[in-house]
């Protein structure tokens, strides 16, 4: 089959060849019609974020397509069903195994490439929200990237949930597609500190939430910016892993949580759980329309270097769509 592989030499993609999967038991295979990127992607092609063991070397961390075969045991699905769902790898070749219990269909009203734009980033946001951050009705977050994928699907279940988002973002464009998106409050990071704005918001409280993908230089802002018993989810550290400074009497007294996560890593029986969660809370509101998937741009396979290229720029607002077959 044909899939986009990493040149070890060059570092960039090319058109290639490699193994066909195969649908064991409890699985789907899977012809994908379109993926999507994800900063997990930059990380390996550069050798500094390897797929979990026994997972596909090649890139992608979720798909839409078409069942091609059904694997003993799977019940429910049927050859020619659409299906969407999250990866360990391999979302970038025409063919991948998939484990049923984390395949959702895709809602009849949804293109295959707008359905490859909701695995990876709201079921991270939900990860992240819903059951490590507890969000319920009535609390506030602080949503750092707010145009990303990941940001922009945060927006959205906040809102569902009833509850209040502030985001950061840097330019005007993507500050308005946050508000558009249900933010209450924009704030604009490259002019300077965003704890003054956001206790002003919470009227001094603090918000309940912080989902930052940035790391260390917010560290102390995260701090600040967090109510009694708020949680600090760290998705990422763009910005730098190293935290110079750690008062840990001020956690104590504000009775605060710091919260590192990773989705790719964790068991096949977690990801199914988690999917499970995420349909029930989710699929009745992407087929009514509450919630959307937000795609930035669709790029041929041909054109995955450029993707990456515009990703790398942080560009994009929401996701980045490869179609990978007709």
């Amino acid at each position: 089959m044909k899939a986009i592989l990493v040149d070890e030499q060059t570092k960039q993609l090319y058109l290639g060849e490699a193994d066909e999967p195969s649908a064991s038991a409890g699985e789907l295979l899977v012809s994908v019609k379109a993926t999507a990127l994800n900063r997990a992607d930059l990380l390996q092609k550069r050798g500094l974020y390897p797929p979990p063991p026994g997972a596909s070397e090649i890139l992608g961390l979720e798909m839409a397509g078409v069942v091609d075969k059904v694997g003993a045991d799977v019940k429910g699905w049927e050859p020619g069903d659409r299906v969407f769902g999250l990866l360990p790898g391999g979302g970038y070749a025409e063919r991948v195994a998939i484990p049923a219990g984390m395949a959702m269909r895709i809602p009849d009203h949804l293109s295959f490439e707008q359905a490859a734009a909701i695995p990876e980033v709201f079921l991270t946001a939900y990860l992240n929200l819903f059951v490590l951050g507890g969000l319920r009705e009535g609390h506030d977050v602080l949503i750092h990237a707010g145009a990303s994928g990941v940001g922009t699907a945060a927006i959205q279940l906040v809102r569902e949930a009833g509850a209040a988002s502030i985001v950061t973002a840097g330019t005007r464009e993507k500050r308005d597609a946050c508000l558009a998106l249900g933010a209450g409050l924009a704030i604009d990071y490259t002019a300077g500190p965003f704890v003054q704005a956001v206790q002003e918001a919470t009227e001094g409280r603090g918000v309940n939430l912080v989902m930052d993908f940035i790391g260390a230089p917010y560290w102390q802002q995260n701090m600040a910016s967090l109510a009694t018993d708020g949680k600090l989810i760290v998705i990422g550290t763009m910005g730098g892993s190293k935290v110079n400074e750690l008062d840990l009497g001020f956690l104590l007294r504000k009775r605060l949580q710091v919260i590192g996560t990773a989705l790719r890593s964790q068991p096949v029986s977690a990801k199914i759980e988690l999917t499970e969660q995420f349909a029930r809370f989710a699929m009745p509101r992407f087929a009514d329309g509450r919630l959307k998937p937000i795609v930035d741009s669709v790029w041929e396979r041909d054109q995955a270097n450029e993707a990456h290229a515009m990703m790398e720029k942080n560009q994009n607002t929401g996701k980045i769509i490869l179609r990978i077959q007709e």
